[in-house]
C-alpha cells in the first residue's frame, strides 16, 4: 500500500529536508520518496491537511494501560489506539499489570497481543520476582523475549545488593535497570509534597530527600558496579543536580520526568483535585523551573505523560485515599507547546530511545517510516470529550491546549484522527 502526504513541513534535524515544504511517499512501510510534488496513482492513499508538519514517531519511557488485570482501565488494543491518534509510536508499558511481567512468557504474551498496532509496545520487565524486591527475577530470559528494561513500578529498590546484582548482571547482555528513587520510610503515608502548602491543607507531605538520598545511593552504587541505570520520573531540584554530576562523571545515566511535574505546582492542590495525585508528588515552583531548566540543557533525557488510567471510584474519594496517577498521551504535545518551543517540545519527544538501545530514526529516503503528523499552531480548549481513554482522570481538562495531532504512521499502518 502506498500513501502520500501532501505538502508537509519536515521537522527533523537529522534529515536534509528539515524545515522544508515537501510531499513524502511511503511504499510498504518505506519512505520511497521526497519531493516539492511527487503525483499520485490510483493506488495511492493521499493525506492532506492545513499546516501539516511531520516529524520523527514520538517515544514514551513510561506508559500504564490495565491490561491484563486491570482491563476496566484500559485494555492494551484502545490503549495503544489513543497512544497512536496523541502521535506515540514507541511506547514502553510500565511494570505494573497483574500478573506482574516477571517472566518470559508474560513478557511475550505481551509482545504477541500487541502486534498489528501503528504503536509498538516494548514492555518493562520487573526486576524481581512479583516485584517484591527480594529475589531477582529471570532478566536475560525475558531480554530475549522484548523486554526493553527492568524495574519494580513506582516501587522502591530497598534491597542494596539487588540493584547491585542486578546491574553487574545486566552488563553481560546490555540490559538496563530502572530505579523509582524513594526512600520509603521518608515518604512514610505521604500524599503530596511537604512544603507550606501541605500544612495549610493539612495533608501529610514527601519531603524532596526522599527522592535525592535515595538517588545519591543510587549512583554510588552504579559507580561501584558500573552498568546502566535509568532514574525515572525525577521531580526534585536537588535530585537533578545529582544526575549532572553524575553524568560529567562518566557514568551510564539517563533520567526521565514527568508530564505533570513540569506543569503544576504543589499550591495547585489546596482545590484537593485527586487528579492532581501523582505519585512523584507534583513539587515546588522552584523544582518545577528547575525541571524545565533541566530538559531544555539536556540533563534529563526524555518526557513522560505518566500515563496511568484509574478508575473513577478510586479517583472520586478524599484526597488521602484516592489512588495517585493521571492520564497524559492525549494532552502531552499540547500542553508542552504551550511552556516550550516548538523544536524543543519535537526533541523532548523523540530523544532518549538510544538510552534503551531502540535506533532513532529518521525522515529520509530509504528509511522506514515511523512519523507523528500534527498541526503545531491549531489552539483548542481541553475537553472530557476529546478524550479517547477508558479512563477520565485528566488533570489537564479545561486548560487551552497549542498543538493538535493528526495521526501517526509506523509499522506500515497508518493511524488518523476523525
Amino acid at each position: 500500500m502506498k500513501i502520500l502526504l501532501k505538502n508537509a513541513t519536515v521537522l527533523d534535524p537529522s534529515s536534509p529536508f528539515h524545515s522544508n515544504h515537501q510531499d513524502i511517499l511511503i511504499n510498504s512501510g518505506v519512505i520511497t520518496q521526497i519531493a516539492n510534488k511527487i503525483k499520485s496513482d490510483k493506488d495511492t492513499q493521499v493525506f492532506t491537511s492545513e499546516n501539516l508538519h511531520v516529524s520523527c514517531g514520538w517515544f514514551d519511557s513510561g506508559v500504564s494501560f490495565g491490561e491484563p488485570g486491570y482491563e476496566e482501565r484500559e485494555t492494551l488494543s484502545n490503549g495503544l489506539e489513543v497512544a497512536a491518534r496523541s502521535g506515540f509510536t514507541k511506547i514502553f508499558l510500565n511494570s505494573n499489570t497483574y500478573p506482574i511481567p516477571d517472566s518470559r512468557s508474560i513478557v511475550g504474551h505481551l509482545i504477541k497481543m500487541t502486534r498489528g498496532s501503528t504503536t509498538t509496545l516494548y514492555p518493562i520487565g520487573a526486576l524481581s520476582v512479583k516485584s517484591e524486591g527480594d529475589q531477582m527475577a529471570s532478566l536475560y530470559d525475558m531480554h530475549c523475549e522484548g523486554a526493553i528494561a527492568f524495574g519494580d513500578h513506582k516501587i522502591s529498590i530497598n534491597n542494596v545488593n539487588l540493584l547491585k546484582i542486578a546491574l553487574q548482571y545486566c552488563q553481560s547482555f546490555g540490559g538496563m535497570v530502572i530505579s523509582h528513587p524513594v526512600v520509603n520510610e521518608l515518604a512514610g503515608k505521604g500524599v503530596m509534597h511537604e512544603g507550606i502548602t501541605s500544612t495549610q491543607i493539612g495533608l501529610k507531605g514527601i519531603p524532596s530527600m526522599a527522592e535525592t538520598i535515595q538517588i545519591a545511593r543510587d549512583l554510588e552504587i552504579l559507580k561501584y558496579s558500573g552498568g546502566k541505570l535509568h532514574l525515572a520520573n525525577i521531580s526534585t531540584e536537588a535530585g537533578l543536580d545529582l544526575i549532572r554530576k553524575s553524568k560529567k562523571q562518566g557514568l551510564q545515566i539517563s533520567c526521565s520526568v514527568g508530564l505533570p511535574q513540569l506543569i503544576f505546582e504543589d499550591n495547585e492542590l489546596v482545590n484537593f483535585d485527586t487528579n492532581l495525585k501523582v505519585y512523584p508528588p507534583i513539587r515546588s515552583k522552584k523544582d518545577k523551573q528547575a525541571l524545565r531548566e533541566g530538559l531544555l540543557d539536556g540533563s534529563i533525557d526524555m518526557v513522560t505523560s505518566m500515563h496511568e488510567p484509574i478508575n473513577i471510584e478510586y479517583k472520586k474519594l478524599e484526597f488521602e485515599n484516592a489512588l495517585s496517577g493521571s492520564i497524559g498521551l492525549e494532552s502531552c504535545f499540547g500542553i508542552l507547546c504551550k511552556v516550550f518551543p516548538l523544536d524543543q517540545v519535537i526533541s523532548f519527544l523523540t530523544r532518549g530511545v538510544e538510552c534503551f538501545g531502540i535506533p532513532k530514526t529518521s525522515i529520509t529516503i530509504g528509511a522506514t517510516a515511523d512519523l507523528t503528523l500534527f498541526n503545531p499552531e491549531k489552539s483548542y480548549r481541553y475537553k472530557e470529550e476529546d478524550l479517547k481513554s477508558t479512563s477520565k482522570n485528566s488533570p489537564y481538562l479545561g486548560l487551552e491546549l497549542q498543538g493538535k495531532v493528526l495521526g501517526s504512521f509506523n509499522n506500515g499502518i497508518l493511524t488518523l484522527n476523525n
